[in-house]
């Protein structure tokens, strides 16, 4: 699969955040978005709420929690 660059404009803050990110992260980060956009082309595009909603579930499919994303958040 071609791959194609587009530049996005971010808060100063997320995009510190992304570059300092490490490469695992930053792939997953790579990956939800390019999910979304890909989603935005089909015929019938989920909103982003819709998106964020589906990804919330799996999350807690898969055993994360209110606390465990929180750590997360802010690397603990």
């Amino acid at each position: 699969m071609a791959i194609s660059r587009i530049t996005i404009p971010l808060a100063p803050q997320t995009a510190k955040a992304y570059r300092g990110a490490p490469n695992s992260e930053k792939k997953k980060m790579q990956v939800l978005v390019r999910r979304w956009l890909c989603d935005l082309a089909v015929e019938k595009p989920a909103t982003l709420k819709h998106f964020l909603d589906e990804v919330s579930e799996k999350a807690v499919q898969r055993g994360l929690t209110p606390r465990i994303l929180g750590a997360l958040l802010i690397g603990v």
